[in-house]
């Protein structure tokens, strides 16, 4: 019986023996090996990443824009806005830079804006150009009207959005009246007759 037994048990050299075995093994490990090196470097980039949104926390907190100085007050916007004029129908390639070289016989340009789309990320068709002095704004209105990469730009002023101004009556709220169903009329038919009569 104990022969048996003995035939029954495969050889302890047998995984060793067999390459197919061995192959699927190496495969493995060196999967894992990879996996494991993913993972290091997506926790190396994470780390990186937790570092500079840190950075960027303190900057704002101390109040140092990236770029440059923050508006924060309510005066600051209304003195850029008094700078600033709004150009509608704006050819959806159009660049800053042409935007700028367009106007830049009116005065010295601190910043042109082009808007975007925040899903899209393509252009809305209207731009905002601030000059440096408000005096400036008088000849940028003069070119409302002016031919820019064959379409004719609207420039007017730009407006101040008052915070909170539009807040008070919001979207879809029933003031009374009859909203759609059936009113009646000769067909002899009504919502409050009961049936069976």
């Amino acid at each position: 019986m104990a022969d048996v037994q003995e035939n029954l048990l495969p050889p302890a050299d047998a995984a060793e023996a067999d390459p197919a075995i061995d192959d699927g093994e190496e495969a493995e490990s060196k999967e894992i090996q990879l996996m494991k090196q993913r993972v290091e470097e997506m926790e190396r980039e994470a780390k990186k990443l937790r570092e500079l949104q840190a950075a960027a926390e303190t900057d704002d907190q101390s109040g140092e824009g990236g770029s440059g100085e923050a508006m924060d007050t309510l005066e600051d916007k209304q003195a850029a806005d008094s700078r600033s004029v709004y150009v509608g129908n704006v050819d959806y390639g159009a660049t800053p830079e042409e935007i700028q070289a367009h106007f830049q016989a009116c005065g010295t340009i601190n910043r042109v804006t082009i808007l975007c789309d925040k899903f899209t990320g393509h252009p809305k068709g209207f731009a905002y150009v601030e000059f440096a002095e408000p005096d400036f704004i008088d000849a940028a209105l003069a070119m409302d009207n002016s031919l820019f990469r064959g379409r004719l730009i609207k420039v007017t002023a730009k407006r101040t959005n008052i915070p909170g101004f539009n807040r008070g009556r919001g979207r879809g709220t029933y003031r009374g009246g009859y909203r759609g169903g059936y009113r009646g009329g000769q067909s002899g038919y009504s919502p409050y007759r009961a049936r069976g009569r």
